[in-house]
This record gives C-alpha cells, sequence and structure tokens, in this order.
C-alpha cells in the first residue's frame, strides 16, 4: 500500500489557507482566536470553517494551533474552543499543554506541537501513549536520530519542518523572550532576542566578537531532502511561517509540491500524494525570490556546514550578480538577472551591515536607484529581496487546482442518468427524467463537450463514457448542463463530507498506556515541563512526579536556563576540539552581552553536543 505524504502549508488567514491549497498543500495549519503560538495570527472559527470546507473537497486537512500553555482561568476557554473547532470540521489540533488531555475532549485528532519539545524517542513514545496521533519533530533532528524514533514508535505519525525562520533554542524550551521583555515564547509573543546583536566576552572581559547577531540563524531549507526524509519515516513535511503573507505561501508551497510530486513519480508506487488534485502554475517557483536570510539544511546531515547568518538577521534574498561599474548616479551588473523598477537590492558594506536601496529605474543591465549609496563599490557581491515583477505576478490568480473526474451518461428507464467519479475518492450521480428519443445527426461530440465544461468547479472532467456504445439520443444541451452543476455539486459534497474529522477517539482524562514519564532533558518534577495549570500538574503527579515545578512564566525559577540549542558558538567559531577545530584561546566561560549591559554565560555541553545560554543576575 502506498504511504501518502503530506505537505504542510501555513495559513496567516483565510486567504493564505485557500492559496496553500490552490498552491498544492495537502494540509494547512492556522491559529484560532487565542491559544495559538503566534499571537498575531488569530483567525474567527467562522474562517477556519470556511477553510475546512474548501480545503475537504480536495481531501486536504486542517490543523489548527491550540499550542500555548494555558494558565487555569483560561482552562474553560480552551475546551470552549476546540469544541467549537471540532464543529467546524477542523481534522487535528497541536497542542503544547499537557492538560488538554485531561480535558473531555471531543473526536478530534491530537497532534504534539513541536513546543512539547520531540528530540528523543522516549518523549515521542510518552505521547504516543497518551493519545497523540502525531509528533512534530524537534527541527535539530538528524535523519539518523529520525529513522530510531520511527523504528522505536512505528505506529505514530511524524512531521518535520523544511523550510522557514530557524530559533536557535530547542522550541518550547526558550524562556529568553520572557526573561528580557515579559513576552513568552510558550504564549505566541516572542520577541525575537534571538535576532538581537551581541558582543561576545570571555571571562577575562575580552571582546572576541564585537556587535553581532551571533544566535540568528538561517533559513532552513530542505527540499533537496525530502526523499531521505521520506525514507527515515516523515510523512508530513511542514513548512514554516504564519506571519507570511500570501506571495511567500504561494511561492513555497509551489516549489515543494512540485518536487514532492517528482519524488512521488520516481517512487514505483511506494508513495503518493495525501490529497487530490492537479496543480497548474502560472510561474516558476524560486525560493531565492521570497524573504530568506540565507539557507541552511540545518542538522538534516549532522552538524555541518554554516548555520547562522552574523550580520544581519534580516532578509537578503537572491543573489543577482557583481557591480560592475560606477557612473555617477548609476552603476551596471555583472550577471544573467533582470531588473525592473522598484525592485529592492541590497550589499553588505565594508562593516558588514546590511545595506537596502530601491531601484528607480533600469537600462538593460545599468540600474539608477532613486539614492545611490554611498558605500556601494565595484565588486560588491549584490542581492535583490525585493523582486517587483514576481511579486507582481504572484498578487494575480497564479495557480489553478483540479481534482481528474470521469463522467459517465446513460440511458436508464424514464430518462438519464450521469455519475462523476473521482477514482478511489468518491461517486455521485444524478438521474433526469426525460422522453428518449433518437437524434437525427450524431450526438456524441456535444455531449463530451458539453459534460466536459467544468469551469469554476474544483474538477476537470478525463473522460466521458456513454452508455450503451453506440449512444445517439438526443438531450438539450440546457438539461446536460442542468445534470453537470448537480453532479458536480453533489460530487463535492460527498468528498467534503467523507472527509471531516477523521480524528481519534475522544481522550477522557489520558490513554492509560504503560510507558512512564521520560527522564532524558527533564528532571522530574522540573519548571522545563512548562506546566502552568492544576490539570497538567494533576497528570504528572499520577505518573509518579512529586512537587511539581511551575512554569517560567508563572515563577522566576532560581536557576535562569533561557535557551537549550544544539547550535554551538564553540563549533561555529571553528573551535570545536572534538570535531577538528581549533583550541581556542579565550578563557570560558564565554558571555554574551547586550548594548544594555545584560550578560549572559553560555555553557558548552560537549557530551550531548550542545549550548546552553543562562542568564547572569
Amino acid at each position: 500500500m502506498s504511504i501518502p505524504l503530506e505537505l504542510l502549508a501555513p495559513a496567516r488567514n483565510l486567504e493564505c489557507g485557500i492559496a496553500a491549497i490552490e498552491h498544492g498543500a495537502d494540509a494547512v495549519y492556522i491559529g484560532a482566536e487565542r491559544f495559538g503560538a503566534r499571537a498575531a495570527a488569530g483567525n474567527s472559527v467562522d474562517d477556519i470553517a470556511e477553510l475546512c470546507r474548501f480545503a475537504h473537497v480536495y481531501e486536504a486537512k486542517v490543523y489548527v494551533t491550540v499550542n500555548t500553555i494555558i494558565y487555569d482561568d483560561e482552562l474553560n476557554g480552551t475546551q470552549e474552543l476546540i469544541n467549537r473547532l471540532h464543529s467546524a470540521g477542523v481534522d487535528a489540533i497541536l497542542v503544547q499543554d499537557m492538560g488538554i488531555l485531561s480535558m473531555n475532549l471531543p473526536g478530534i485528532a491530537l497532534h504534539a506541537s513541536t513546543q512539547t519539545d520531540n528530540r528523543t524517542v522516549e518523549k515521542v513514545a510518552w505521547l504516543a501513549s497518551h493519545g497523540f496521533g502525531r509528533v512534530v519533530l524537534a527541527r535539530e533532528l538528524s535523519l539518523d536520530e529520525i529513522v530510531a524514533i520511527h523504528r522505536a514508535v512505528p505506529g505514530i505519525e511524524l512531521e518535520a519542518f523544511v523550510h522557514g525562520a530557524l530559533c536557535v533554542s530547542y522550541s518550547g524550551q526558550c524562556y529568553a523572550s520572557q526573561y528580557c521583555f515579559g513576552r513568552s515564547a510558550n504564549r505566541g509573543e516572542c520577541a525575537q532576542f534571538c535576532r538581537l546583536k551581541f558582543n561576545l566576552e570571555d571571562a577575562d572581559g575580552r571582546v572576541i566578537e564585537r556587535g553581532r547577531h551571533l544566535l540568528s540563524l538561517k533559513d532552513m531549507c530542505r527540499i533537496d531532502n525530502l526523499e531521505q526524509m521520506a525514507d527515515a519515516g516523515v510523512t508530513s513535511f511542514k513548512i514554516e511561517g504564519r506571519l507570511k503573507d500570501v506571495t511567500y505561501v504561494k511561492n513555497v508551497t509551489a516549489a515543494y509540491s512540485l518536487r514532492l510530486n517528482e519524488i512521488i513519480s520516481r517512487s514505483n508506487g511506494r508513495y503518493r500524494r495525501a490529497s487530490l488534485g492537479r496543480c497548474r502554475y502560472s510561474f516558476t517557483p524560486c525560493l531565492e525570490k521570497t524573504f530568506n536570510r540565507g539557507f541552511t539544511d540545518y542538522f538534516i546531515n549532522g552538524h555541518r556546514g554554516k548555520m547562522a547568518s552574523p550580520d544581519t538577521p534580516k532578509a537578503t534574498g537572491e543573489h543577482v550578480g557583481l557591480v560592475k561599474e560606477i557612473r555617477g548616479g548609476s552603476f551596471t551588473v555583472a550577471g544573467t538577472a533582470s531588473f525592473a523598477n522598484g525592485d529592492g537590492l541590497c550589499f553588505m558594506d565594508d562593516n558588514r551591515n546590511l545595506v537596502g536601496f530601491r531601484v528607480n529605474r533600469v537600462d538593460g543591465n545599468r540600474i539608477f536607484p532613486f539614492k545611490m549609496p554611498s558605500e556601494l563599490k565595484r565588486g560588491t557581491e549584490l542581492y535583490r529581496n525585493g523582486d517587483r515583477a514576481f511579486e507582481k505576478l504572484l498578487s494575480h490568480k497564479s495557480a489553478e487546482r483540479k481534482i481528474p473526474v470521469v463522467m459517465r451518461l446513460e440511458a436508464v428507464a424514464g430518462g438519464f442518468r450521469l455519475e462523476a467519479s473521482v477514482s478511489g475518492a468518491a461517486v455521485a450521480s444524478v438521474t433526469a427524467e426525460a422522453e428518449i428519443q433518437e437524434a437525427v445527426r450524431p450526438q456524441r461530440e456535444n455531449i463530451e463537450k458539453q459534460l466536459a465544461k467544468l469551469g469554476n468547479t474544483p474538477f476537470e472532467c478525463t473522460g466521458v463514457e456513454l452508455r450503451p456504445s453506440d449512444f445517439n439520443f438526443f438531450i438539450p444541451s440546457s438539461r446536460l448542463a442542468d445534470m453537470r452543476r448537480k453532479v458536480t455539486e453533489q460530487l463535492a459534497g460527498e468528498l467534503s463530507a467523507s472527509h471531516g474529522n477523521n480524528g481519534c477517539t475522544p481522550v477522557s482524562r489520558y490513554c492509560r498506556q504503560v510507558c512512564g514519564m521520560p527522564q532524558d532533558e527533564h528532571a522530574a518534577g522540573s519548571w522545563l515541563l512548562n506546566v502552568s495549570n492544576h490539570l497538567a500538574r494533576h497528570l504528572y503527579e499520577d505518573e509518579g512526579m512529586t512537587a511539581v515545578d511551575d512554569a517560567f512564566e508563572l515563577r522566576q525559577p532560581d536557576e535562569l536556563l533561557l535557551m537549550q540549542c544544539r547550535y554551538c558558538l564553540r563549533y561555529a567559531l571553528g573551535h570545536c576540539v572534538k570535531r577538528g577545530g581549533s583550541r581556542p584561546s579565550w578563557h570560558e566561560p564565554l558571555f554574551l552581552c547586550l548594548p544594555d549591559g545584560r550578560r549572559f554565560r553560555l555553557q558548552f555541553d560537549c557530551v550531548k553536543c550542545g549550548m546552553n545560554v543562562y542568564a547572569v543576575k
């Protein structure tokens, strides 16, 4: 049996969600009014219900993020929201707070958000034993680690990020924003501490790096790793970006959808797409043309390559050539790129600061900026982070998604019967009473033409069958059009009705399979469990934990561990002796220092190959 592969795209709003489906997504994830890990990306339940109706016709799914930690006075509101989402037809909810497991949940599938810090076999097994049908893996995992999880817990679906912005800390384990700005990442209010500019100092106060974005990572791009990830056990490929605009969603979704289709076409039936429909695009997707800080495949193939973007946390975009000649208020570019009025260009100056400017006029490869940057020099590497022509193309309808359908018309007692079928998915039929009259002229060509006119429906006709084979009866075109309209409406309804809420059995309290609380990265009772309500506390206490600590957001712990990272500055600076780097001359511990004087101590955990960031009081 073929394994369904799912491309999961972000939806900031209803418009983005529909665009994602139209451009090839098999599923979308979207935030509701509250309790989503992007507080700025909330949507009404009515809009989510409309998205479900649109998506389910294509057998695509809609997942809703309910993945913040929840306070006691919010539990009733969360329960009510989940019930409303279930009634709206949502296919699953993404969960961080374990208190949700103790609610009286409807029959809706549970996905463990990446905010639950899913990086070990033990943690994934524990989540599976508590009713979760899917786990969103930590972004930092390698292929070998994913394989190990899949082999140990084969019954749970594995979802993994493949594209978009990266947090330097393991998700759910970052408290820097809460500590520094009173804005909790676990409440959807991250202030992007990791994008700030730091000095790096050693124990003697010596400045090793000055004024650099040392924790700011490049964006993830794993489009060349999809097949390896599928073979490792990943079935859902997730694009980050619930704060991104619709052009980002269109471009990135289309690029990954096309690549998945290539993988499936050469898999000899091993893989298939998880939803229905064929997409046609009026543009050629190009990942470099939408927001990016440069790309990294992160740790999917182990600890290798440059993962950070320390010079700037802003988008640099695509490389478009070198500055060849500067003349007065214009310059020429050596390269193959073509430019348009209004393009946004940028470059790094001699101090490694990003300088951006807007194109006013273009004459071939000669660029006339609105204001000529004084720092621009001959030989400067030039990047485009705003492609006006590409953005204009994507601002209009840029894709069409159609489900192949076969139409069958036959004469029956008292009239005609029209059947429309989608292979392996649904069948609909309508019957029209009519007098069966032999036609004077051949009717096949007109009948086929009329039945194939599927217009703005989700369907395209790939074949018309007439029965009996010598079918030559007269049917008015208006009657054919009416039957065609009714049968396609019914078919869309059949597809949608057969798809919604195919979730798990309702989870009342939580499943009592024997698994035990994972004791790997979390000490028993630790505040790192992010317990912020009595339901979550009781769950852990029922599993044998005592004195479960409050979440960081409720009570600041004595030990201020703000981040746990696999990304390591010792390695990034070329001084990881364990991996062939040179022995550093600095004296540890090292400190990250903000301009306002706040300091953060680095601890290098070479046993686990990681780096921890502590606040210095």
